[in-house]
């Protein structure tokens, strides 16, 4: 027998086998973790315009969309500009590129750095990049009718106080108003004496913006219910002066009980008015001349008890119109409906406040259907409001409704 040397063969438990499989693909995992998780790395910053893509920025402002092209970028779940936090899109999220969206709040602290984390909260990268504040955006005025030593609430945004260059409200003529209160969407400005129509002027350190909208507008009024009225019609409606306060003289008030169904309550003597132009004896002029996509009507209401059914139908009727209301259910000419109550169930205002509505939307019959006709400019002379049907069922109700200075303009 040869004086070989024995090999011996070791069992190793099938656990133990198990464990090592465990162990060794952890190993490999985090071998590739580590990998996934490398330094991102940004190479430029881009508009996501496609007509701008080819122009790198360095800064951008509040609210724009940016494209970070770089490499390594899969794992970045945070973006910080200065000190506040982007909404990540995780579906815009790639190894090369990220499409995110500037916040739109104010920084508290500026470091003009945009900061990328990974997942792993270790790895994080700070890149050069400011972030530009807008001029004021001024949207709105809750109330374009508010008389001299009274508070007009402005919506919008970016409304910066700032001590080296205070926020400020200037009203027509360039007359200051006092700044009751403000935040960054809000400015509550007490009206200042003697002034006139025309628009008004948030000036910030960021810039100053006119506004669309004319405070105490007085363009293209229809029916004011003072000096322009809709006497000679079959109805000129009920008209008021107190309770509820005037926003501007008199106004005209639809007020009783209303059924909730849809078809609802047809009671033209407590919820309507008609003007008819020749019948008022009014010249045979064009009341809008611009493209309907471009214009509103616009009024003060002031409702006071809740209206919880039907729609305030807006009727234009051309000039010749006169002595009939069956264009009301005909469905001849397209009208617009307004009916707020619709989302929550009722509908109540503290106080007047302005209504802009689209002549866009003046694509109904009287129950909500689509008409078949469209509204033209040439339409846009008499005026009939009725609040009726609207084709959505409500609740009985008792409403208060008082409606002021109906008129077209522009957007």
């Amino acid at each position: 027998m040869s004086d070989m040397k024995k090999i011996k063969y070791y069992r190793f438990p099938a656990s133990m086998l198990i464990l090592v499989t465990i162990l060794t693909g952890f190993f490999f995992q985090s071998c590739e973790k580590q990998d996934e998780m490398a330094m991102p790395e940004v190479i430029y910053v881009r508009k996501t315009d496609p007509a701008k893509s080819d122009s790198l920025v360095a800064h951008a402002f509040m609210g724009d969309n940016i494209a970070i092209i770089g490499k390594n970028l899969g794992n970045v779940d945070e973006i910080w500009f200065n000190d506040q936090k982007a909404n990540l899109n995780p579906n815009l999220v790639t190894s090369t590129s990220i499409i995110v969206q500037v916040p739109e709040i104010i920084p508290a602290t500026v470091t003009n750095k945009m900061t990328l984390i990974n997942s792993d909260k270790v790895k994080k990268l700070e890149y050069e990049f400011g972030v530009d504040v807008p001029a004021p955006l001024v949207d709105r005025m809750v109330c374009e009718y508010v008389a001299d030593g009274e508070t007009a609430v402005i919506k919008g945004n970016y409304f910066v106080d700032d001590p080296a260059l205070p926020l400020a409200v200037l009203f027509p003529g360039n007359v200051a108003g006092t700044i009751v209160s403000s935040t960054i969407t809000e400015i509550q400005v007490t009206v200042p004496a003697g002034v006139g129509p025309g628009q008004v002027q948030v000036k910030t350190l960021y810039g100053t913006t006119r506004s669309r909208f004319f405070f105490r507008d007085d363009r293209n009024i229809i029916l004011n219910f003072d000096d322009l009225t809709a006497a000679g019609g079959w109805r000129s409606g009920v008209i008021g002066n107190s309770n509820p306060e005037p926003v501007d003289g008199n106004y005209v008030r639809f007020s009783g009980a209303m059924a909730g169904g849809a078809g609802s309550t047809w009671n033209e003597d407590a919820f309507s008015f008609n003007l008819w132009p020749l019948a008022n004896e009014r010249p045979d002029i064009p009341v809008y001349t611009g493209d309907i996509k471009d214009g509103l009507i616009k009024f003060e209401v002031n409702v006071l008890a809740a209206w919880q059914s039907s729609a305030l139908q807006m009727i234009f009727t051309p000039y010749t119109t006169t002595a009939t209301n069956g264009y009301i259910a005909d469905g001849t000419y397209p009208r617009g409906l307004w009916s707020p109550w619709k989302e929550t169930g009722t509908y109540q205002t503290d106080g007047w406040i302005t209504v802009s509505f689209p002549l866009s939307d003046f694509i109904y019959t009287f129950d909500g259907a689509e008409c078949a006709n469209k509204l033209t400019a040439d339409m846009i002379s008499g005026l009939t409001f009725f609040v009726w049907n609207g084709g959505v069922a409500g609740t009985d109700c008792n409403p208060h409704i008082c409606i002021d200075n109906i008129r077209v303009v522009p957007k």
